[in-house]
This record gives C-alpha cells, structure tokens and sequence, in this order.
C-alpha cells in the first residue's frame, strides 16, 4: 500500500492517489467472503455453503470489492500520508479509480485538505492596555456577605409583623371584577418580600400582617400582562398569611472569622479576602491583555483556511456542549426542545467563534515555528502533572486521553503567547483613563467575584427569580430552573 502519485486541484485541496497491492486486497477480499458466505443464500445450497465462484458468477466478481475496500482504506490511507508531506485537515472523500482483475491491485483516490501556509508579520511590539481593578473595602464587604448569606439559616418568627426580607407563606385567591381567575390561586405559597416575584404593588401590602391574618390585595395587573384577559386590569387577591421566616445572618465578629476560615479575627480574615481579590484581579487583567494581543495577531494573519477547518471546530464545540449536558442530566435533543433550537442552528451559532479559534491557533503556531519554539520532555511531563491536578485525575489516566504529540503542540502555542506578551508594549491604564473605559461598551467583564475560602472564581450570585406570579399568579415560585454549564483540555 503506497502513495503513487498527488496533485493540487485548488488552494490547500490535494487528490491522492493510492495503490493497494494485489497481496493486500486478495487477503481482504477472502476475510469479506469468509464473513459475508453464511448469509448468502443461492438456489440449489444451503444457506452459506454456496462456493465463492458461484456466489461471483451470479452477483459478479466485484461483489466483495466495495467491502474489501473499507476493509484495507484505514492502513491504505495511512501508510499513503507517510509520503505526503502537508499536514491533512478535515475528513477526505474517497473513490475507487480502478481495479485490476490481472495484478489484484486497487487504486482509489482521495481528496484531501491540507493545512494552510499562513503568514504573521509584526507580532513583536504589538500595543495592549492593562487595567487593573483595584480591591476596594467594597469589594471585600460584598464578599463577606456573600459568606454571610451562605452561611445563614432560616429562623421562624413568631413575634412580630411580616417585614421586608423576610419569606412568607400564603395561601392566595385573586379576582377580577368578582370573577376568579384561571391559575389565580394557590396554597402554601413562598414568597420572600421585596424580590419582586410577583406584580408590582402585591408583596407590599403583606408587610405589616401577622400570622393568622386574612386580608386582600389590591393590585393592577401591568398593561403589558402576557394573558391579555388580564392586562392593565384591577384585581383583587384574598390572602391568608400562615407564617413567617427570617434569614439570619452569622454575626459580622471573630466568632465568624473563626467559623468560615482559618484565621483568628475578622481583621485578619478581611485582609486575606482582599489579598485574593487582589490576586483575582491581576490575573483578570494578564488575561485581558492576553485577550488584546490575541485578538491583534490574529488580525495580522494571511493565509486561505479551508472552511473544513472551521467545520470541524463547529463540530467539536458542538460535542463539548453535548458533553456538558450529559454531566447534568440533559442532552442535545432535550435541549433542542427547550429552546426551539437544531443542531444546524447550533453549528452556524458556533461558526464566529470557531473561526476566531482556527484563526488564533494558526496565528500561534505559525509564530511557534517562525522562532523555532519547542516543548521538552520536562515541559510535556509538568503540563501533564498540571492537568492532573487540575482536573483530580491519576497522570496515566490523562496521558491515556491526550498524546504527548498534542500536549507538546499545545505547550508551544502558549509559549508562543508569551514571547508575544514579552516583547509587547504594554501600557497600564491610569484612573482617569479607566472611568473613560467604564462609560464606554465593555467588551468583557472583570468584576468577577472571588471565593473567600478557595481563591476561586465564586458562583455568580442568583438574583431574585421572577416566579410564575409576575406572569400569572396561579403558579408557586419555589420552583427554580436548573442551569446547564461548559472538555477540561480547552480551559486555557
């Protein structure tokens, strides 16, 4: 099995053509008939005892040609490339030229895209903007909070009136002009006061009100009401309160310095707070400046990238997201449903960025190979302990995954990023120059809040869901929607 010839039909499109040899494709040939005889069936024999002349005779000689084919293509195709000497993308497209009935010998021809020759010119002295967000005692606050929320519980209250913040439980009936309405009604109903669940007007008029009172509300349904029966309309709303709890927070001392971290005070709690925070915000501004010089380079590339290329991302995104669903439940059909979406809508959502990752990675491994950048056996094995870590894995489990071929190609284009970085002009933004950037449309947001306890990156706090009420007031909002998240090697 070899390469017997190739030619370029258009820019980055190659036909190959390769031979099978006699020996090769005979072999093949027997191991189809051997499979393929016991379901056979030829008048005048049993059920696979026809002899393969026969079987030839009455179907033609090529009858096990097509099979033999896909039998020897993987090895064929394989064995051809090692004489290739371009880099194939995407998946070839197959065809049988000839068969030779004397020698036995196959020829196909294959079509194939190679990799683009790609030019990068001035990647050294690009200019980027580094703004860091300083930590304020504002931010510090807001993540001691956030703390304190996590670790507060709910306490019944039992002698006072229902106040703003606290959560509720009511039985309802709404009316319109005395009529109830559908889906107006509901019992033992959570509701937590001023979240704005349900329409304007209805979580005020339960402030004030014991347990056990009986009492209306008195509403105006907004004119933009999704039910228009009931857009812009008064209603009334009989409401029994059956009772009354308050989210209590830790108190804000050393006793919960003590119960949330490792440190004695609260001072010293709060310093550490703001020393992550910190951290957090120097490396949100390293990867925006990243960002920049990536986004610059790439602009600096020239080369025709087959749409294969970009295909071939889309289908990879497309798999990490299917991959994600899986890990909570979901999948891509039960997605589809939610969102009225379908699997080419998906593709050509995914084709912007695809692009822009085809584009990047080429840009970057250009550059690579322009200053001869390389990755050693050290740089492949601390990558791989990284991942490791990382992702809670045994080593020999992530090598049994990604090839040190493809982790070494990945070590080079972050090398890459740094030699850019390196010889970068940077400029660090001044104050006046951030309140300037902040008026203006952010391309990408860095107030991201930091995990005390880990360093981390926190969970976006959930802000106050609008419950079934705000459209129709029949449904409870306890009721709370499950987020889907996004192949851990595509984290950098």
């Amino acid at each position: 099995m070899s390469l017997r010839n190739s030619k370029q039909l258009e820019t980055n499109l190659y036909e190959l053509e390769i031979v099978i040899d006699g020996a090769t494709f005979k072999a093949a040939c027997d191991k189809v008939f051997k499979k393929s005889v016991k379901n056979i069936t030829i008048p005048g024999f049993r059920k696979g005892k026809a002899p393969r002349a026969i079987i030839e005779k009455m179907y033609g000689k090529g009858v096990f040609y097509e099979d033999a084919i896909n039998d020897c293509l993987p090895d064929a195709f394989e064995a051809a490339i090692k004489d290739f000497d371009k880099v194939i993308v995407g998946r070839p497209e197959f065809d049988i030229s000839d068969i030779n009935d004397e020698t036995g010998e196959a020829v196909l021809t294959a079509k194939v895209y190679t990799k683009p020759e790609i030019k990068i010119e001035g990647y050294k002295g690009v200019e980027a903007t580094r703004t860091e967000k300083p930590a304020t005692d504002a931010d510090v606050d807001a993540e001691i909070e956030r703390v304190r929320a996590r670790n507060s519980r709910m306490i019944d209250v039992t002698d006072r009136a229902a106040a703003l913040e606290d959560t509720v439980n009511i039985d309802y009936s709404g009316s319109v002009d005395g009529v109830k309405f559908e889906g107006g009604t509901a019992e033992g109903q959570d509701l937590t006061l001023g979240s704005g669940q349900f329409i304007p007007g209805f979580e005020e008029q339960i402030v004030g009100h014991n347990i056990g009172d009986a009492f209306d509300v008195n509403v105006t349904f907004p004119e933009a009401y999704h039910a228009e029966e009931l857009a812009g309309k008064a209603a009334v709303f009989a409401v029994k309160l059956n009772g009354i709890k308050f989210n209590e927070k830790p108190a804000l001392d050393d006793e919960f310095a003590k119960d949330v971290s490792e440190f004695d005070t609260l001072d010293e709690y709060k310093a550490d707070i703001k020393a992550k925070i910190e951290e957090h915000n120097k490396k949100d501004a390293d990867a925006m400046v990243d960002e920049q010089l990536v986004a610059a380079i790439v602009e600096k590339l020239e080369g025709d990238i087959p749409p294969v290329m970009i295909d071939a991302e889309c289908e990879n995104m497309v798999r990490d997201f299917d991959t994600r669903l899986r890990m909570q439940g979901m999948d891509l059909k039960t997605y589809f449903q939610y969102t009225g979406l379908n699997l080419d809508a998906m593709r050509e959502q995914s084709r912007p960025q695809a692009e822009r990752q085809v584009k990047t990675r080429l840009a970057l491994e250009t550059i690579a190979a322009l200053e001869n950048i390389t990755a050693s056996e050290e740089d492949i094995e601390a990558e791989f302990t990284r991942l490791s870590e990382a992702y809670g894995m045994e080593v020999d489990k992530i090598k049994a995954q990604i090839t040190a071929e493809d982790l070494a190609e990945d070590i080079k284009v972050k090398k890459a990023v740094d030699l850019i970085r390196e010889n970068a002009v940077i400029t660090e933004a001044k104050p006046e120059e951030e309140k300037k950037a902040k008026k203006a449309p952010a391309k990408r947001k860095t107030t991201k809040k930091v995990d005390a306890e880990t360093g981390e990156d926190a969970p976006a706090e959930e802000k106050p869901k609008k419950a079934p009420a705000k459209k129709t007031t029949a449904k409870k909002t306890t009721a709370k929607k499950a987020d889907a998240e996004e192949k851990p090697a595509d984290a950098e």
